[in-house]
């Protein structure tokens, strides 16, 4: 089945594609010819995630997926949240984006958070969506320089080392993101 994942993010799809397997083809935004940045104007991240996909949908007529993935953070009122990639600023860069949350964090005993991914599938005109969360903390510290985003500041609960310091077979086996596919892949399979 033919299926466009609606990001240009290299790594999202070398994590997809690796969780489903040669099932599904998978192709990209600047496969279909969307060089827009697709509008991520809501306050959750289901919101955001149903949008990408509407609009994918609406502009290019293929069915597709859309992903959004936020950091939620309890002693920060669930920042970064839905702001998560933006959170230092409109550069997107994750080294800003893990300095400002330390410095956020420094005087919080409550490190808790989670990662939150809602996937929308656009399928034959109609939206599902799927959601995958893992809970954990926050260190003080960078460590590891495997994965991306806040990765290297994230240790899922039961685990002692960050995201960014396991591989990616390690980290598919239990993210966020691979639990939200594991729910999509089966909706698939079931069609």
């Amino acid at each position: 089945m033919k299926l466009c994942f609606a990001t240009n993010n290299r790594h999202k799809l070398e994590e997809i594609q690796a969780l489903l397997g040669d099932q599904f083809e998978l192709v990209t935004l600047a496969d279909i010819g969307c060089d827009t940045d697709i509008p991520e104007p809501f306050d959750t991240i289901a919101e955001n995630s149903h949008e990408k996909a509407r609009f994918v949908q609406d502009n290019f007529r293929i069915d597709c997926f859309a992903d959004d993935t936020g950091l939620v953070v309890d002693a920060l009122n669930g920042e970064p949240g839905v702001k998560s990639a933006r959170y230092a600023g409109e550069q997107r860069d994750s080294n800003d984006n893990i300095g400002l949350l330390l410095q956020n964090l420094a005087d919080k005993p409550n490190k808790a958070a989670r990662f939150l991914t809602v996937i929308t599938l656009s399928l034959n005109g109609q939206y599902h969506q799927f959601e995958g969360t893992v809970e954990g903390a926050i260190i003080d510290e960078k460590r590891g320089t495997n994965g991306f985003g806040y990765d290297p500041v994230f240790v899922p609960e039961g685990h002692s080392r960050t995201f960014a310091e396991m591989t990616m077979q390690e980290k598919s086996q239990l993210s966020h993101r691979a639990r939200a596919f594991a729910k999509l892949v089966a909706f698939l399979k079931a069609q």
